[in-house]
Formats: C-alpha cells, sequence, structure tokens
C-alpha cells in the first residue's frame, strides 16, 4: 500500500512538467497561507481561530498549519506527496463546507480551486520530478 502511495506514475514528459508546475503552484501558494499562522501557535495571546469539527481552536489550528506549512514544503520537493495531498485536500474541503458555507460563493472559490489541485496530485501522484521518483525508482 505504501509503495502504492508513493508511485510517482508514469507519464510522458509534458505530463511531467506540469505536475511539477502543479506541485510547487499549489505548495508554494499555500505556503504563503500557513506561515502567517504560525505565530498564534507560540504568542502569549488567546488563539483566535475557528473551531470548525470540534477540536480546540488551539488544535484546529495545528492542524491547519500542519497541512498548510509541512504537507505544502512536501508537496514542493515532491516527496510522500500522495500523503502530503489528504490533509491539505481535508483543509480545504473543511473550508469549504464548514467555515465559508454561508459566504457567498466568490469567498469559497479560492478553496475549492486549492481542493482540485490536490485532489489531481492525490490521483496522479508526483510525477517524474520529484523526490518521491527518486525513491520510488530505488526499491
Amino acid at each position: 500500500m505504501i509503495k502504492k502511495m508513493l508511485n510517482p506514475g508514469f507519464y510522458a514528459k509534458n505530463i511531467n512538467l506540469s505536475l511539477l508546475i502543479l506541485r510547487m503552484a499549489g505548495g508554494a501558494l499555500m505556503l504563503t497561507h500557513g506561515i502567517g499562522k504560525i505565530a498564534p501557535l507560540f504568542g502569549s495571546d488567546p488563539i483566535q481561530f475557528p473551531d470548525p469539527i470540534g477540536f480546540g481552536a488551539t488544535t484546529s489550528l495545528a492542524l491547519a498549519v500542519f497541512a498548510e506549512v509541512v504537507c505544502a514544503a512536501l508537496l514542493i520537493l515532491g516527496l510522500a506527496t500522495r500523503f502530503a495531498a489528504i490533509p491539505l485536500l481535508i483543509t480545504m474541503l473543511v473550508a469549504v463546507l464548514i467555515i465559508h458555507v454561508p459566504d457567498p460563493f466568490a469567498k469559497q472559490e479560492l478553496p475549492l480551486l486549492y481542493a482540485s489541485i490536490y485532489l489531481v496530485i492525490l490521483i496522479a501522484g508526483a510525477g517524474k520530478f520529484s523526490i518521491d521518483n527518486l525513491i520510488y525508482n530505488k526499491k
């Protein structure tokens, strides 16, 4: 099962390049959202973050930071790419289906776009230009 999840996929050069661009853009842009959420975790002020699934504001913030920083960085590197796409996809679905439900579609559009990117990466894998590919081909 794990080896299957590390499989980067076997695609033509243009598809591999497309997956690289998608991973880099989806990871780098999400990283900018996550970096701003790190400071409240270590500050002395009370954390003011939504608790959409009942884990508490601190845990919800920590999970969002994990997805938006750690998993985004893994996506950029192409390391454990399919595994990294899962928390990112879940985070974006929570944003759309729970946090932004009462908001207009314009507010839901960006997390839906991100969710689409992470779903494609989850299905397709990292592609040839990734650390996953190096690991997979060594085994």
